[in-house]
């Protein structure tokens, strides 16, 4: 009896002290990976330019076939969801700053907008308040290896927005802000003043299996006319950051969904699966997949019939069937190859991957580009 009561003791002791040292060794890992967390990405950029001009490389822009885009798909793959807790948003102080000759940019926009709403030539241009991307950073947990993302935001506003886009316009000296503020070796590294928009993108897929695709108004200042995802949404400080909290980019999407496609949340299915920059335009989006419930397309061509907030953004939507070989020779047409937002071929192939898998998504694709 002394003999077991003592063994007892002994092992409870052990058990103790053999917990404590695992606990201690997972926090150890843990805190190693988030410590790595701001060069995670960042690193494997740079080895092209470690492995010289022939060597591998580290990033490469979505394509399909002969469907060439500038978008760099930066975390997810489609296979597994990034989930709402992984995702960590912080908003820092101080607004963005523009070089000197870019401010000068700015003004010139501000002051033509100006005139042009005073001479009745267009409606005038509000400029909103937004943000701009200071950094993405991602990194691993410990033991599970999911997706943790850092999303570091500073504020700014869309005449700014505006300046940055030129970014082959030529200073006095003849350099451009692309040439003189971005390494094309390393596609992650820009100033945040150059990164003015982040945008919730989200591919829509209805009860009845078709996914919706939108075509940009003629109306809209950027991307006009262009084949886009379903809902396009981008983050506004106004409205996004109420009460001065960081953005929640579900609610972001959410957002979306409701102006664009009259769509409440309790109608929907809502998963993030990448984030993706447009390496061109330095863009950043998150990239979302929506199922509906029990709406086909159908309904929501009679839901939108009935009004909807920003139907002005889209000049035609398209009902795709959600198959792989359907979506992917839509993507190819010859008539819209050309005038695709940079980011929605890359949305509609890992909502594919998402719901289909990425082996069955390869094989379709394989077979319809033997076919053109």
């Amino acid at each position: 009896m002394e003999i077991d009561l003592g063994n007892g003791i002994v092992g409870a002791i052990l058990g103790v002290v053999f917990a404590t040292l695992f606990q201690q060794w997972t926090q150890d890992v843990w805190f190693r990976v988030r410590r790595r967390s701001a060069g995670a990405v960042r690193s494997l950029a740079y080895r092209r330019q470690q492995q010289g001009a022939g060597g591998p490389v580290a990033w490469s822009t979505f394509s399909l076939g002969p469907l060439r885009t500038s978008a760099l798909i930066v975390e997810g793959d489609g296979d597994r969801a990034i989930a709402p807790e992984s995702v960590h948003v912080q908003v820092l102080e101080g607004e963005v700053r523009l070089p000197e000759e870019m401010a000068d940019w700015r003004a010139e926009i501000e002051a033509e907008e100006r005139r042009a709403a005073e001479a009745g030539e267009r409606a005038p241009v509000w400029n909103g308040p937004r943000y701009a991307v200071e950094a993405v950073d991602v990194s691993r947990t410990a033991l599970d290896e999911q997706s943790e993302v850092h999303l570091r935001l500073r504020p700014t506003d869309y005449f700014t927005f505006l300046a940055a886009q030129q970014l082959d316009r030529r200073f006095a000296d003849g350099t451009t802000p692309r040439g003189r503020h971005l390494d094309p070796s390393d596609p992650l590294a820009a100033p945040a003043f150059l990164q003015c928009s982040f945008g919730a993108n989200i591919a829509v897929v209805t009860a009845d299996d078709l996914l919706v695709v939108t075509r940009r108004s003629d109306r809209v200042r950027t991307g006009s006319g262009f084949w886009n995802s379903s809902v396009n949404e981008g983050l506004a400080r106004h409205i996004d950051s109420a009460g001065r909290n960081a953005p929640d980019l579900h609610a972001v999407a959410r957002r979306g969904m409701r102006e664009e496609l009259a769509l409440e949340p309790h109608e929907y299915g809502l998963e993030l699966l990448a984030f993706v920059l447009d390496v061109d335009r330095r863009q950043w989006a998150a990239h979302f997949y929506a199922r509906l419930n029990e709406l086909t397309g159908e309904g929501l061509r009679e839901r939108m019939g009935r009004g909807v907030a920003d139907r002005w953004e889209h000049q035609a939507i398209e009902y795709v069937p959600f198959r792989t070989a359907d979506v992917t020779r839509f993507l190819l047409d010859p008539e819209r190859l050309h005038r695709w937002a940079p980011v929605a071929p890359s949305l509609f192939h890992l909502a594919l991957v998402h719901v289909h898998g990425r082996g069955s998504v390869e094989r379709a694709q394989a077979q319809v580009l033997r076919r053109l």
